[in-house]
């Protein structure tokens, strides 16, 4: 299996050792199969220098990528994420003159039928080339609601790790680039993607949910932001999104809108977020009774919060009580 990995000025470091260190690794145990798949071969291209200079200042020297279409195209293209993090200056890289021909080399992977697999802020890059126009798509967690904004006609679900389209794969934030990485290990070889993943120590993260922070979210919508604020006042209180919305000087259906926009969920949706937070925090950090943690985060008896926590949390009061063992967290 021939992958190209794009690498591009400020590529974000951990991002691309982390797919080349997972494929290697992977590429190494296939011996220890009795029916080894094919072996990965992986070739770092540019869209213009021979070489590229990384987010910390290395420098990775690459082969230029093919547009004539008269060579072998490889069977997936990797882009890593790059080191932006904040949406302003991502959004000038992404659609800068600069890139414009990873975003024409993109288009034409995409358009001779080669899959393409992002990471974190990488994926950008995909939305901004078109390419993911239609598609469900994830991205990192904290740029969700600029990622919404800017690309409206991507489907995006940025509470997945992973999410695979037409042609596409897009992973989360950060080192989101491992999940990636073994994802496409596994589409040949899920034997080899469980080996590679024990012997790399890497756990199993369906979801970035868990590590999403609402107020970080919310700060992206001033309505959305003032909708946080008021929840968290009144968290133990029953929750009318039409009397708070009045009380933000706002509508019902305005205030629907501004979080769909901002956050892809409703009001609703957004207060149990932000309840379930508040409740993880309360079991972990004090001795309140199951019942007590519950009433104060607006939940009339303890088995709503537990069926809420195993539902939107895979976990459990007992599980959230439990001291680690020998200094490791407890599962």
């Amino acid at each position: 299996m021939k992958v190209a990995v794009l690498v591009v000025d400020d590529v974000f470091d951990s991002g691309l050792t982390s797919v080349l260190d997972v494929l290697q690794s992977a590429n190494e145990l296939r011996a220890e199969l009795p029916q080894p798949p094919p072996p990965w071969e992986v070739d770092l291209v540019g869209v213009r220098a021979a070489s590229v200079r990384t987010g910390s200042g290395l420098v990775v020297r690459t082969t230029p990528a093919d547009l004539s279409g008269t060579g072998r195209m490889p069977d997936v293209l990797v882009v890593p994420g790059v080191t932006y993090k904040q949406p302003g200056p991502l959004l000038e890289w992404v659609a800068a003159e600069a890139q414009r021909p990873a975003r024409e080399l993109l288009r034409h992977h995409r358009a001779a039928g080669v899959p393409v697999a992002a990471a974190c802020t990488a994926t950008f890059l995909l939305a901004e080339s078109g390419v993911l126009d239609g598609l469900e798509a994830t991205t990192s967690w904290w740029l969700a609601p600029h990622f919404r904004r800017r690309y409206p006609r991507v489907r995006l679900d940025e509470t997945h790790m992973l999410l695979q389209a037409e042609g596409v794969l897009t992973a989360g934030a950060a080192f989101a680039h491992l999940d990636l990485a073994l994802a496409l290990v596994r589409q040949r070889s899920p034997a080899l993607a469980e080996l590679t993943a024990r012997y790399l120590v890497i756990d199993a993260r369906p979801a970035q949910s868990a590590y999403a922070v609402p107020s970080h979210l919310a700060r992206a919508d001033p309505l959305v932001d003032a909708f946080e604020r008021r929840l968290r006042a009144h968290l133990d209180q029953p929750l009318s999104i039409a009397d708070t919305a009045r009380a933000l000087g706002s509508s019902e259906r305005t205030l629907q809108r501004a979080c769909d926009r901002t956050l892809g969920i409703s009001p609703v949706q957004f207060a149990q977020q932000i309840r379930l937070e508040q409740a993880v925090h309360l079991l972990r950090t004090t001795e309140l009774s199951t019942e007590a943690v519950a009433r104060r985060v607006g939940y009339h008896n303890a088995t709503t919060l537990t069926t809420l926590l195993r539902s939107r949390r895979d976990t459990s009061p007992g599980l959230l009580r439990r001291p680690p063992a020998h200094g490791r967290p407890a599962r």
